[in-house]
């Protein structure tokens, strides 16, 4: 399957220090690409690169003509002072019909808020709201950068099958920031670790065993994901309230990695 964009021997350098050292990523539509690695490592600037916020110092971009991108934002900021509902935030994204902003909420199960204040949303409200937004643009690629922070863990496992949903239903390539493997693991059809560059890449459960990630993150993590399909297996719900089965937990039963949420 021929890829949507390349980003091919990516280079970007401030001073002397290389951000980003030789860096290639291939996204395919209806794949979802999910880049890991500590702070400091480059990935913000990575998704600057892809978003065209920054300019590389060595390599290319190939990307169609006229791309579509749907970004969501690490952080919101929003002026306090300002009053603002949720159908007013998205009206302001451009040209858009209030019907395109019901359907838009309706796809994210957020159209119970088109009235809510901006300010007085939960994490995994605002996420879905931002995700909206994104959504506006019938995007062919998705980027969302650390979208589980500040949503707690049952929170990030719908927002997780949402992006899933998502990314069936438009067909469109999702590039997605983690700082780390955590409860992303059962979605993702690729893994990239970065440190400026790339130290390993591949399936989920590959790197999950990989030395180089071992490293950087550590044996605790592995409790983290073990915890996870425990928890899918057993009590996990989809957006409509049904019961989920599990992926088939390869972990069993030992997992006790419920004080690792982060």
């Amino acid at each position: 399957m021929t890829s949507l964009v390349d980003l091919s021997n990516i280079c970007v350098q401030f001073n002397e220090r290389k951000v980003l050292d030789n860096v290639s990523v291939s996204l395919k539509s209806g794949e979802i690409t999910t880049l890991i690695g500590p702070n400091g490592a480059g990935k913000s600037t990575l998704v600057k690169v892809l978003l065209g916020l920054q300019r590389c110092t060595e390599g290319k971009i190939t990307k169609p003509k006229g791309l579509k991108i749907g970004y969501v934002p690490q952080k919101l900021k929003l002026n306090d002072s300002l009053p603002l509902d949720v159908s007013r935030f998205l009206l302001l994204a451009g040209k858009y019909s209030q019907q395109e902003i019901q359907d838009a909420l309706s796809l994210v199960g957020a159209l119970h808020l088109i009235k809510a204040n901006m300010h007085s949303l939960s994490g995994g409200e605002t996420q879905r709201v931002l995700l909206s937004r994104a959504l506006l643009r019938r995007p062919q690629l998705l980027v969302l950068d650390e979208p589980a922070q500040g949503v707690d863990v049952q929170g990030q496992i719908d927002l997780y099958d949402l992006i899933d949903t998502i990314r069936h239903r438009f067909h469109c390539a999702v590039f997605m920031v983690s700082h780390d493997l955590h409860l992303v693991m059962a979605k993702t059809d690729h893994v990239i670790c970065l440190q400026h560059h790339i130290c390993c890449s591949g399936a989920p459960a590959a790197i999950a065993q990989h030395p180089k990630y071992l490293a950087l993150f550590g044996q605790a993590r592995q409790e983290k994901i073990a915890f996870y399909h425990h928890q899918h297996d057993h009590h996990h719900h989809d957006l409509s309230g049904q019961a989920v089965k599990g992926e088939g937990s390869s972990c069993g039963h030992h997992s006790h990695g419920h004080h690792h949420h982060d």
